[in-house]
Parts: C-alpha cells; structure tokens; sequence
C-alpha cells in the first residue's frame, strides 16, 4: 500500500502558517499549564521524599496522620528512647534519640499578612539525629536551656525577625536567632530551639513525637507490630521516608486534581482549534485529496496522511509549551500543606517525567484535533473532491 511522503504534510503545514501557529499557541499553553502544575507537584513532593531516609523511625501516637495530631507524656518518650534495643547509640553509649515538640505558629510575613511556621522544640541530641539533612550555614547552634532559636533559610527571607541576630518573638516571648540552617527536606521551612524552652513559651505540656537511629538490618515491619500493641508505650511507627511521604498526600492530590482539569478544560478548546485548522486545510486541499485519490491512493494512506499532519501540530505545540515552562525550573515558591496547615518553601521541579507526560498530552490533543478531519478526508470520492476545488 502506497504511502504519502512526509514532505507533503510538513509542506502544507509551513504554508498554512497562520492557522497551524494558532493551534500551536492553543496547544503550547495547555501543556504549559499541565507541566507547571505537574512540576510544583513534583518539587513539593520532592522536597518531602528527599529529607526522609530509611534508617531513622518516627514514633507517633497510634492513628496519628502528621506529629501536629500526635501527643506523648514524658514518660511515655523515656520509656521508648531508653528501652529499645533497635535505636542505635552513639560512641558514648547514649541513644541517638531525641523527643520532640512541635506547633504550628501565627507570624508576621515581610511582606504583609501572616502565615503559620512550624516551630520545633529539640534536643541536642536532635542534631545527631538529623545530621545528614542538616546542615548550619551561619551562627551557631542554641545553648540547651536558653532561649535561642536557629531557623531555616526560607524564613529569613519571608518571616518578621527571622534573620541572624534579630528576635523571633514565639507566643508572647522572644527568641534570639543564633543561626541559620538549610535542609534538603522539609525543616528548611522551620524554627528550632529547646524543647524545653519552647515547651514553655508554647505552652505545650506534651511532647508530639520520638525520632531515632537505627540499629542496621533492623526490621522495621517487625518493630511497628510489636510496638503497636505495647502495654506500656503504644505507639505507631514509621520510617522518616514513610512518614514525609505520607504528609504529601492531600497537597499532591489537589495539585493533580487541578491539574487534570485545567488540562482537560483547555485541552477541550485545543482540540476544537486543532479540528477547525484541520478541517480548513481539508477544504482548500481537496483538489489534492482529489488527485491522491484519483492517481491510486488509498484512502487508508489518505487517513493516516492527516493524522500524523495532526501529530505534528500537536508535538511542535507541546515543545512550544515545553518551552515555555523549562524557565520555571529551580524557582523558588510556597504553599500550605493541607496535612499540617504550615506554609512550605520548596521549588518548581521540570524533571524528565514531566516533560515526557506533557509532550503525549500534546499528542493526544493533536490527534484528537484530527482524527475527524482526517477521516473526512480518507472518505472523499475522487471526482467530488474535485468538484469541490
């Protein structure tokens, strides 16, 4: 079965350039709002999933979704950091566990209006915990006992006295940042001092959760059934990567949600553009689908001639929209995250994924734009496409 060259299709598409740019634009701004909110999706959950590793558990209390819902009594924390023998130590024998607070604050933003930040009470031991996502980038570290806060880097440039040596005010009393830190997880977006001085200003008579080192090879599975139904200290526990998973949930379920229907709206009106263009090129070239037909074609060729003119539209459209986006990659935004109501800084995320979803979203879109046309076309008789030229 004979086939229509390429050329004839990339031919007609360059000579129709007025109609073939608009259905790119509706196309390339489709994909471009799709790949947006993909990325944003991307980079939230990124910025969850890259702080979490497999070698820390987090204790909550049992039916906890996120440590703002979880409340432990001192004893209950002692009871797990010193009797369990998967929680590693440190070369002093000490466990390399640490009890934490934490509380979603009311504060003032540089920019006017307020959001909640969370504020985490530690232990020094925390720091140990934590070192492989920490990392202090200026000052130094809070005095135990003292009331001193290092903050992460995000809010120094968003949040009321969150810059290196200003004072922090948490409740009614004020903190002196002593430092400012990074993390390539989700603390970056948060304020650190000592539990028990931030327990005091937020007036927070229980602790929220436990997180510690492991023990290699230990069985992770193993230690969250039985520590499930402990008679003592039930708890619920995670690994840190289960658990910041876990907290991207709702926020990326709306992402894509939003997503799929701006992508579905938009992608409605794309392909009326794509169909319309098809149809007019249709009609002006009748007297050549007359003649294909006429000289031997079949009309098979003919329809597949017409979508992958189609596909064209849709692919050069999607690497419009491609382009458009690429720019978005690294930059710096922020939103709430519906599981903890707390403002988190992270970044746009283009990754391969996206940009591949993107690019078969716009095909997609070309070839439903052209499967009538081209079917129209694959129908006409020889001497009627004729007549109509």
């Amino acid at each position: 079965m004979a086939r229509i060259p390429l050329d004839y299709n990339l031919r007609s598409l360059f000579v129709r350039r007025s109609s073939t740019l608009l259905t790119l634009v509706g196309i390339g701004a489709t994909v471009a709002v799709l790949a947006g909110v993909l990325s944003l999706q991307r980079g939230f959950a990124k910025l969850f999933e890259s702080g979490g590793r497999t070698d820390v558990a987090v204790f909550l209390r049992p039916g906890a979704t996120n440590e703002g819902d979880s409340l432990f009594r001192r004893g209950q924390a002692d009871y797990l950091i010193k009797g369990l023998p998967e929680i590693a130590c440190s070369d002093s024998g000490r466990p390399l566990a640490s009890s934490e607070y934490y509380l979603a604050l009311r504060l003032r933003k540089l920019d006017g209006g307020e959001t909640n930040v969370p504020i985490r009470g530690v232990q020094p031991m925390s720091f140990e915990v934590h070192r492989d996502v920490f990392e202090l980038l200026e000052g130094r570290l809070p005095v135990a006992g003292s009331d001193e806060v290092v903050v992460g880097r995000s809010l120094t440039t968003r949040i009321q006295g969150a810059g290196l040596g200003q004072v922090l005010t948490l409740n009614t009393t004020p903190f002196r940042v002593v430092g400012v830190f990074t993390s390539s997880g989700p603390f970056a977006s948060e304020v650190w001092g000592d539990s028990e001085r931030i327990a005091d200003a937020l007036e927070r008579p229980f602790l929220n959760r436990v997180v510690a080192r492991l023990v290699p090879g230990t069985d992770m599975a193993a230690l969250a059934a039985r520590l499930e139904d402990d008679k003592i200290a039930p708890v619920k526990a995670l690994t840190e990567r289960q658990y910041l998973t876990g907290q991207t949930e709702v926020l990326s379920g709306v992402l894509l949600a939003l997503g799929s229907f701006l992508a579905v709206v938009m992608g409605t009106a794309a392909v009326f553009t794509g169909t319309n263009t098809m149809l007019s090129a249709i009609s002006a070239r009748s007297h050549e689908i007359g003649i294909l037909l006429a000289i031997g074609f079949r009309p098979w060729p003919v329809f597949f001639a017409f979508m992958l003119e189609a596909a064209l539209l849709g692919l050069l459209g999607g690497l419009f929209g491609v382009a458009l986006v690429l720019p978005l990659d690294g930059i710096k935004t922020g939103t709430t995250n519906f599981q903890t109501f707390t403002e988190v800084a992270f970044a746009f995320q283009v990754t391969p994924d996206v940009l591949g979803t993107a690019i078969f979203f716009a095909l997609v879109l070309g070839l439903l734009g052209g499967a009538w046309p081209a079917w129209r076309a694959s129908r006409m008789r020889p001497v009627e496409a004729l007549r109509l030229s």
